[in-house]
């Protein structure tokens, strides 16, 4: 992890996403964490495939793991459309003005004693991309790969515990229909399975 991702000041949130201030971003994931602002970027393909990216082994938490497009923290003065071209645009290369709101959610899970997400999330969807003319950051991303919504959700219920918490719980509101606009949606993290996948 370099020194710069260290002292990176990420936005600060209460329960209801109102900015309280600003943090490090490693103090952010200490402990039982403070609650900050996060996005997951869902890129779709010309054919509609979701883009999954596979976390970087070098990551502090979720190393190796099945990820969104791309998942990243606000910075001060950042709305979630501006964060998410931020990061697109570093760590897959992807540069684009199009990028639309869903829904976001709070949660917070530990992982193995190491740190804590605990984010106010927002999801967010990038369509139509030609994905083959990306160029991935590889301290951020080791793998990537092409998958339809329904055959995610399969391989979801089937073994879950290769996936961020972050994106099963997106994707359980998304099989919700849960696009909700600026309603702050309500996540309750039971494992790597979320109970609506499992019906």
């Amino acid at each position: 992890m370099s020194e710069a991702n260290k002292r990176e000041q990420i936005v600060t949130v209460d329960e209801n996403d109102n900015v309280i201030g600003e943090e490090d971003k490693e103090k952010c994931h200490d402990g039982g964490g403070i609650l900050h602002r996060g996005f997951l970027a869902m890129v779709l393909n010309t054919a509609g495939k979701l883009m999954l990216t596979r976390r970087s082994d070098k990551k502090r938490l979720w190393p190796g793991f099945w990820d969104g497009s791309v998942a990243s923290h606000l910075l001060k003065g950042e709305d979630y459309e501006v964060a998410s071209m931020r990061r697109l645009k570093q760590e897959i290369g992807l540069v684009t003005d199009h990028v639309t709101y869903a829904f976001k959610f709070r949660y917070k899970v530990e992982y193995s004693g190491i740190g804590t997400e605990h984010e106010i999330c927002a999801v967010t969807i990038v369509r139509g991309i030609d994905t083959n003319a990306l160029i991935y950051d590889r301290s951020e991303i080791s793998d990537a790969r092409l998958v339809d919504l329904k055959t995610l959700m399969k391989e979801v219920r089937e073994d879950g515990h290769i996936y961020t918490p972050w994106l099963i719980l997106a994707l359980e509101h998304i099989n919700r229909g849960s696009f909700s606009g600026d309603k702050l949606l309500q996540s309750e993290y039971r494992g790597y399975v979320p109970v609506s996948l499992l019906r």
